[in-house]
């Protein structure tokens, strides 16, 4: 992405001030200034801008209005509202950290523009005394993950993301391996081979591992769900049910993304990002209702559900992850529509045992901005995952009701042992509205990021 977040010394204009107030404050601007508002009607409600200009009739200043309860994200809006140009702010409440807001600004100056003929301009914000390189690696590493989500199928496919990961790992100097099609089978990842051994040959599936940090820092394990395209297997999905279907490896670029920030950031810790990378298609090589898979922890899983594909790769992915003895391994997956029902897209659950971890990452979430709300791993469905004939079942039975809790049960069964947390995101925006627009975007991780420097820093 462009860079919106400017150093001083990289201005390449004067730039325009910008007053972000509260409605009270109104009373103390000026009278052209105040006529100015009272016939554009700008009362300093939240996200309202209103442009001021000077004897000479450009753009002299700008105002921003914050509500009676400001917050920094909501400059985001700002972002999106600014004609293209050079900004600075000249005043904003004590209360919220210039940090904060120069990251709310990069964040709502996103757009997916690969497709468009054109690209239009964005406006530019200088921030002093702002670490700069900061926010833009967080800005970066959140635009990635949208952009990837973003991305249709036929241009973001298992090789495509093989690729984004070679370029992370060779940019933050990390190792990586990736195995891929029958090399699986030799490996030991017998699930994610028997997803992703539907789909074409130059799309097959893949495991990939990406290692970084010195060996006497502890292990954070990263484990992405990298679904490029699920069409819900023989167990076929409607056509309406495919149509954002594109999106379905947003917790691999969810974990890459958050990988890159913790590498840029050079915390002291190790990495392990693992991401099961498969297309779930249609051939006639696909796996069957009623068939059982092998698994990397050597437990049979009975397939209920073709659909119910993510959390069979996955299984494979946190076994790998349990073998390294992690410190703390955090699972992302677009995973069940059971968690939007309960919470809807703007709010992802997580589900941990680790009442301190729990703890953490909610703290992490309310001072990040970056909403997250825990559900339980209730036990008592735990028997809705038994198989008559396996030793588990993809698709619970339907007394549990319950579908993003039984996931993360069936999850657990393969999780490592110490502290992990299942994250099930929506990873999109179904309403556009200013600084959010529709389509991707990235949850959790600005929390998650802030959680681990915070945890092992």
């Amino acid at each position: 992405m462009s860079e919106v977040i400017l150093a001083a010394s990289d201005a390449p204009a004067v730039p325009v001030p910008v007053q972000a107030l509260a409605p009270a404050e109104l009373e103390a601007q000026p009278a052209f200034v105040r006529a100015l508002a009272a016939t554009a009607e700008f009362k300093a409600k939240p996200g309202q801008v209103l442009t001021v200009p000077g004897a000479d009739g450009a753009l002299a200043q700008v105002l921003f209005g914050l509500g009676e309860a400001p917050q920094a994200m909501m400059f985001r809006m700002l972002a999106a509202k600014l004609p293209p140009g050079v900004y600075r702010i000249a005043s904003a409440p004590a209360t919220l950290p210039p940090e904060e807001i120069a990251l709310a600004f990069a964040l709502g100056s996103y757009r997916f523009d690969r497709y468009k003929v054109h690209s239009a301009d964005r406006p530019r914000l200088v921030c002093e005394g702002v670490d700069v390189a900061e926010v833009r690696q967080i800005a970066h590493a959140c635009a990635l993950a949208r952009d990837m989500i973003n991305t249709p199928a036929n241009d973001m496919g298992p090789l495509q993301i093989e690729t984004i990961a070679r370029e992370i790992a060779e940019r933050c100097s990390a190792q990586i391996t990736v195995i891929t099609g029958e090399g699986l089978l030799a490996a030991n990842y017998p699930a994610v081979h028997a997803v992703g051994r539907a789909a074409a040959p130059d799309r097959a599936p893949r495991m990939i591992e990406i290692t970084w940090g010195e060996a006497a820092h502890p292990l954070i394990a990263l484990v992405g769900k990298g679904v490029v395209f699920d069409t819900g297997g023989l167990d076929i999905k409607p056509s309406s049910g495919m149509r954002l279907m594109k999106k379905d490896m947003g917790g691999a670029a969810h974990v890459l993304a958050l990988g890159r920030m913790i590498m840029a950031a050079r915390l002291p810790v190790r990495l392990a990002i693992l991401v099961p990378v498969v297309e779930n298609a249609i051939s006639g090589d696909a796996m069957r209702p009623g068939d059982v898979l092998s698994s990397r922890k050597g437990l049979s899983i009975e397939v209920g559900n073709t659909d119910a594909e993510g959390r069979l790769i996955l299984a494979d992915a946190l076994t790998r992850a349990s073998e390294l003895d992690p410190a703390l391994t955090i699972d992302m997956a677009t995973l069940t529509g059971a968690a939007r029902a309960a919470l809807g897209p703007q709010l992802p659950p997580f589900f941990t045992d680790d009442n301190d971890l729990a703890l953490a990452i909610r703290s992490a979430a309310d001072v990040a901005h970056d909403p997250m709300w825990r559900l339980p791993l209730w036990k008592g469905y735990a028997e809705a995952l038994d198989s008559d004939i396996a030793d588990l079942k993809n698709d619970p039975d339907g007394w549990a009701q319950a579908g993003a809790v039984t996931a993360g049960l069936f999850l657990q069964r393969f999780a490592p042992a110490g502290p992990w947390v299942h994250i099930d995101l929506m990873a999109w925006n179904p309403r556009g509205k200013p600084g959010s627009p529709a389509g991707a975007e990235a949850q959790a991780i600005r929390a998650l990021y802030r959680m681990i420097r915070e945890r092992f820093a």
